[in-house]
């Protein structure tokens, strides 16, 4: 008794790796081994990479946004046109100048998904689940080993971002103190490096944070998505079909393989019996083949009708029952008689003509 429960308790622990088909079933639901902070590196560095290249005409768009608002727009009159006009001159500025931004982020951001999971569309995640709401679960969750390493992540990459933003900073502290006594394009220039400089070394300590957070985030996943040894069981039946309904269309199969070869029965020369528990129907047709093939083999029951349906389509039965054995147990249906047994089959033939033009 204990020990058939504790067989079934340890048969329902979750200790197996996930299947080929639980892992996509998973995927279909959006469940996959992701981490968001390789989005967020990848998708950082890209960006400050792409103010290398763009950062001058940036501050020339904002220069002369600058420039023509204090010169021209400040003397117009605030009317409604002239409201509408300043407003889309300064969309259309603004948009082209953060138009290369706005693309790459689009481009890393796609290519850093597709760089950890290919390519997957689902809407799963958006469905509206009603157990998000309950509050038991959502504290379980607040409170939870996950929420735990989500924390400890989360200070560490502040304080890693923060140690490299003020370690450049004070690599660069002498020249920020002389900027008092530069011009207005040295103090942009100047911040602008430094901006990039702490951009770019950010995203990459964020990207060897978010090796480890993916490693931890894929070893998360295959430890939720572990089967027990009953959930194998189940699938397996799932996919073969239940044994009830496999036994029934075996059986089909069977009825209609049986039809099927008695149908052949009246096509035969000769059947050789037993007499009573084998039967096997041979027929010889030089266009099919060049020697007799076994048409029809039964045992018992079957080996009954194929002489019932022999009979009645006056088909010889010719009794040997060395022949008939060895035949059922060594050919089957549609094999061509092999050289074992084609002087015995032969001389069957020979005698079954020798009948058929006597009569």
């Amino acid at each position: 008794m204990y020990i058939k429960l504790d067989l079934q308790f340890f048969a329902g622990e979750k200790t197996e790796k996930a299947t080929p088909k639980k892992r996509q079933d998973s995927r279909k639901k959006g469940q996959v081994a992701k981490s968001q902070d390789v989005n967020t590196a990848i998708l950082l560095f890209f960006v400050f990479i792409i103010f290398i290249v763009t950062g001058n005409q940036m501050k020339e768009t904002m220069m002369v946004m600058y420039d023509k608002t204090f010169t021209e727009y400040i003397n117009w009159d605030v009317t409604e046109n002239s409201v509408q006009q300043i407003l889309i001159e300064t969309t259309m500025e603004i948009g082209l100048a953060i138009a290369p931004i706005m693309g790459i982020a689009i481009v890393a951001g796609l290519a850093a998904n597709f760089l950890q999971i290919g390519f997957l569309f689902t809407t799963k995640p958006l469905e509206m689940k009603l157990n998000k709401l309950n509050p038991i679960e959502g504290a379980k969750r607040i409170f939870s080993a996950r929420a735990l390493v989500e924390l400890v992540k989360s200070l560490l990459k502040i304080s890693i971002v923060g140690a490299v933003t003020f370690i450049i900073l004070w690599m660069n502290k002498d020249e920020m103190m002389m900027l008092a006594g530069k011009g207005i394009h040295n103090s942009l220039a100047f911040f602008g490096n430094i901006t990039i400089m702490m951009g770019i070394a950010s995203a990459i300590a964020l990207l060897i944070i978010s090796v480890l957070d993916y490693s931890y985030q894929k070893y998360d996943y295959e430890k939720n998505i572990r089967m027990s040894k009953n959930d194998i069981k189940d699938e397996y039946k799932n996919i073969e079909g239940n044994p009830l309904i496999k036994s029934k269309i075996k059986e089909k199969q069977r009825q209609m393989a049986m039809r099927r070869m008695m149908s052949e029965v009246p096509q035969a020369d000769v059947v050789i019996t037993n007499p009573t528990h084998y039967a096997i129907a041979i027929k010889y047709d030089e266009e099919k083949a060049d020697a007799p093939y076994v048409v029809a083999k039964g045992v018992d029951f079957v080996a009954f009708k194929i002489r019932e349906i022999a009979n009645a389509h006056e088909i010889p039965l010719v009794e040997n029952r060395p022949l008939a054995r060895a035949l059922y147990d060594q050919m089957e249906i549609g094999d061509i008689i092999g050289e074992d047994f084609f002087q015995a089959v032969a001389e069957v033939l020979a005698y079954v003509y020798q009948l058929k033009k006597k009569a």
